[in-house]
């Protein structure tokens, strides 16, 4: 894929890009940047896809590599500045809080792939490369959340 044909096809898909990301990160500036990443990084890697068919499933799995990097920072930002009392509360309690504050990611993903983007159930079991069967699970999942 050449760099002019890979511009037209991202181009076209940062709508639905920026939705994602939108849905991930809940923040419309921290969206932007994490399209305008995926897309750069996208660009950078553009010769080593190998099938162009799967060009938005490839493209839409390197943003939610983007997006997750993104939330991990911004958990480590987040644990850095909590206040020092924070580190005397009893263990049963920051457990609590680690499982409150934890979204099930992969069962988050299959419903956005698959709700917000449209993708099939094979599709979305290719962006998130797993076999088609847990992806299924993770839907019917999810629909009981």
């Amino acid at each position: 894929m050449t760099e002019q044909e890979y511009a037209v096809r991202a181009d076209a898909m940062k709508g639905k890009l920026y939705g994602m990301a939108l849905l991930y990160l809940g923040s419309a500036s921290l969206a932007v940047d994490a399209v305008d990443e995926a897309v750069y990084k996208g660009l950078r890697a553009c010769e080593k896809l190998r099938e162009e068919q799967f060009f938005g499933t490839w493209l839409t799995r390197i943003l939610i590599n983007v997006c997750n990097a993104e939330l991990r920072r911004h958990r480590r930002e987040v644990s850095v500045a909590e206040p020092p009392e924070a580190a005397h509360a009893g263990v049963e309690a920051l457990a609590m809080r680690d499982a409150v504050g934890r979204p099930h990611s992969a069962i988050n993903e299959v419903v956005i792939l698959r709700t917000f983007l449209g993708l099939t159930p094979r599709e979305t079991a290719r962006a998130q490369d797993i076999p088609q069967g847990p992806a299924a699970t993770r839907q019917s999942q999810a629909a009981r959340i």
